[in-house]
Formats: structure tokens, sequence, C-alpha cells
């Protein structure tokens, strides 16, 4: 068992460097597309200008790609202390915690970003279901399937009590009704419409479904604590 053990190591280990190298190709290769308009917010990001760089979506796409770095040093350094301190999986919660905060809150800024008439244009409610998904667009859609992905791929991984498909999916209806409900309040000349919510929680469910393999192994693992041993018959 112990030479079969340590021959299934490497492949993993293998494995898991080559998805590193493609996830560092695939950043890149969108980097490179991206790199105009990124490069236009560039100068108001570096000087600290909040007008022309964290009002606008380039400045925060550029934003997030310059703390990416930073993002992957704090998942390295708790995944160190977790290991010192003899806790199991400290890789797959240091790096589900990181990429939670680091995955959502980006979004989550671009969504709450206010548009150009807000505070004085009256609030707007849709609740008709699928009236506002010929309007939103491929690339509407697209957000806003991304809007609560890490959440839905990584909470199941970091949080056993949401290891379940149900439960992703009513965190992330959850969420998305707040977000929608402080658009509405908040007057942000957006459309607080239960479309989005849909979209929004479609997403975190399908990115939950494409990190089931971890969370779901996890989940199924046997505890770490020791078993009591049975009573001798007799």
């Amino acid at each position: 068992m112990n030479d079969s053990a340590s021959l299934s190591a490497p492949p993993r280990r293998t494995r898991g460097i080559v998805l590193l190298i493609l996830a560092v190709l695939g950043m890149a290769s969108a980097a490179f597309v991206v790199r105009r308009p990124l490069m236009m917010s560039a100068p108001m990001c570096m000087a600290g200008r909040w007008h022309g760089c964290f009002d606008t979506f380039n400045g925060v796409v550029l934003m997030t790609l310059v703390a990416l770095p930073l993002a992957a040093l704090v998942a390295w350094v708790l995944a160190r202390r977790r290991r010192a301190a003899g806790i199991t999986s400290a890789w797959r919660i240091s790096v589900a915690e990181v990429g939670m905060v680091h995955g959502t809150v980006p979004f989550l800024w671009l969504t709450m970003m206010p548009g150009g008439g807000a505070g004085t244009v009256p609030a707007r409610v849709s609740l008709v279901p699928l009236r506002d998904l010929a309007t939103m667009g491929s690339l509407g859609i697209a957000g806003n399937l991304l809007i609560f992905a890490a959440l839905g791929f990584f909470a199941p991984m970091r949080f056993a009590a949401l290891a379940s498909l149900p439960r992703i999916l009513a965190l992330g209806a959850g969420c998305s009704v707040l977000v929608e409900t402080a658009q509405y309040v908040l007057r942000l000349d957006r459309v607080s419409s239960v479309d989005d919510v849909l979209v929004n929680t479609a997403g975190a469910v399908l990115a939950a479904l494409a990190s089931s393999r971890w969370w779901r192994t996890a989940a199924q693992a046997p505890s770490d604590r020791p078993r009591p041993a049975p009573a001798p018959a007799g």
C-alpha cells in the first residue's frame, strides 16, 4: 500500500503543476488581449486617483491583476502557518479563503459602481423573469455569471456546511438579492432585476459543479479523530 501511495503522489504533483502553468498562461493571455485598455487606466491608478481608476472597469481589472501576486503570497503564508500547526488540507483551505475574496470583491465593486444618473434618477426594478435576458447581451450574461463564481467555486471547499449544491444555490441567491437590494436602496442608476439574481445564482452553482471533485472528496474523507477501540467480547 505504501508503494502504491508513493507511485500515485508524483502524477498528482505533476497534474497540479500542469494546472498551475495553464492558469498562468490563461491569465497572461487575458492580460495580453486587454493590455491597451488597461494601460489607459494605468497612469490614473499609479497616481492614486479615484476618477479614471477605481471608478472604471479597466481600472478595477488592472488593480485585480496587480493584486494577484499579493493574493498568492497571502495564500502561501496562510498555508505555511496551517501546516506548521498540523492542520490537514492547509493548502486547500488557504487557497479557498484567498480565492473567495480575490475572485468576488472586484466583481462586487463593478456591480455596485454607480451610473451617470446615480442619486438623481428614480430606482428601477424588474420583477418579470427572463424579460431582461434579451437586453443583457452575451457580455452582460457572462459578467453576471462571474460575479459569484469564485464564491461558488471555493466556498464548499472551505466550509463543510456549504458542501452541497442546494446550499450553494441558496448562498448565491441570497447574496444576489442583497446586491440588487443595495442597488435599489442606494439609487445607483442600475436596474434591480430578478434576471440578475437568476444568472448570478446560476454562475455560483456552475462554479460549484466545476469544483465538486475537490469538495465532495473532502466531505467524504474519513474523520481525523481517532475512533474508540471496540470493547473486547465477553
